[in-house]
């Protein structure tokens, strides 16, 4: 899941299927069908990223969100974007904290 907040500060939460590691502190989600998502991003929001492990563990990552519709991020999710999805942008989550469950790991 991807959640962003808008100005008012109410959380909007999405399942970001298509992401992908782009270097150690910077994971990708490829907008496919962003709508406030997208707005929010544009306004500045912080994200986090919320997802569970094949052995069932949770993590979340939390970090400013960049909205990228040219270079280097957006031609990586080019690559692995599947073809029948439009690949509008990509959210570029910097990451600065991590958690597992309560524990702060980084």
């Amino acid at each position: 899941m991807l959640v962003t907040v808008d100005n008012a500060g109410m959380p909007n939460a999405i399942y970001a299927t298509c992401v992908s590691k782009f270097s150690e502190d910077t994971l990708l989600v490829a907008d496919n069908f962003f709508h406030k998502t997208r707005a929010n991003i544009l306004a500045g929001s912080l994200a986090a990223l919320l997802f569970i492990t094949k052995k069932d563990k949770a993590y979340q990552i939390k970090g400013h969100v960049e909205y990228v519709t040219e270079g280097p991020l957006f031609e990586d999710m080019q690559r692995w974007n599947p073809t029948r999805l439009p690949g509008h942008a990509v959210a570029a989550v910097r990451v600065e904290q991590v958690f597992a469950g309560a524990e702060q790991l980084a």
